[in-house]
Parts: structure tokens; C-alpha cells; sequence
């Protein structure tokens, strides 16, 4: 399953996600990952989530992101749940057709391996591609 909050910055889609990742590291019987591209939440999620943190990895577009996760995955079979915080922020420059083939891959991967990835896109709704739009939450 993949599923997206998106909407303009300061609507409080960071707090949802931190909510979201901290009820699944309390009750999910298998592991929880956050990737973020600061360490600025770190110490907000409880202590069972594995925190990643992007700045140090080169992430110049959305495939080596996607390889980053698989990395991640590889590493770990018992992983059920992945949030990703500011998707824009981690790879910049991101558009309308990028979007749209991460978040298949995502799809394929999620169904594959049986992972729920859960992200945040900064961006009103009607300006994202009408592909995304199943994802939303």
C-alpha cells in the first residue's frame, strides 16, 4: 500500500506523519522506518523506529531514492512500514511525471515485499498528477 498526504506547507502533514509513524512503532509487530531529510524529528518518534536520515546521500532524483529504499529493505526483511517526510526535500526538482513513476515503483515494491510506504508531498492536490490521486489521504 502507498499512500500520500500532500497540501501546501504548514498544514501540519509533518505532525499526521509523526502521529501515523509513532502509533505503528507502538503496535506493529514488525519494523517501522522514517526517512527524513534532517534530523530535526529524530527525537520526536518513539524508540522502536528507525531513523534515516537523507542530507549525506546524494539523492539527484527519484530512481537513486527508490535504490536507497531497496537498500534499506534489503538490509531488513522484517520492515512493514516506511514514512518518508518531504519527499521534495529529499530529491529536489521532483515534477508531475517523477511523481508518478515513484510512487509505481513504490506500488510494485509495496506488493513484492509486502511494505506500506506512507509519504508527504508539499504541493496542493489539484497540482499533482491526476495519477496520484488513488494515493491520497
Amino acid at each position: 500500500m502507498v499512500q500520500i498526504l500532500a497540501g501546501a506547507k504548514g498544514e501540519g502533514k509533518t505532525k499526521k506523519l509523526l502521529e501515523m509513524a509513532n502509533k505503528a512503532g507502538k503496535t506493529s509487530d514488525g519494523h517501522v522506518v522514517f526517512i527524513d531529510d534532517d534530523k530535526r524529528h529524530m527525537y520526536d518518534l518513539h524508540y522502536n523506529i528507525r531513523f534515516v536520515e537523507t542530507s549525506s546521500f546524494p539523492m539527484e532524483d527519484h530512481a537513486v531514492l527508490f535504490g536507497f529504499i531497496c537498500g534499506i529493505l534489503s538490509q531488513d526483511g522484517d520492515i512493514e512500514k516506511i514514512y518518508i517526510d518531504g519527499l521534495n526535500n529529499i530529491v529536489k526538482g521532483m515534477a508531475g511525471d517523477d511523481y508518478v513513476a515513484f510512487v509505481n515503483n513504490l506500488e510494485k515494491l509495496s506488493k513484492e515485499e509486502s511494505v506500506d510506504f506512507i509519504m508527504i508531498i508539499s504541493g496542493d492536490k489539484a497540482g499533482l498528477p491526476e495519477g496520484l490521486a488513488p494515493y491520497f489521504i
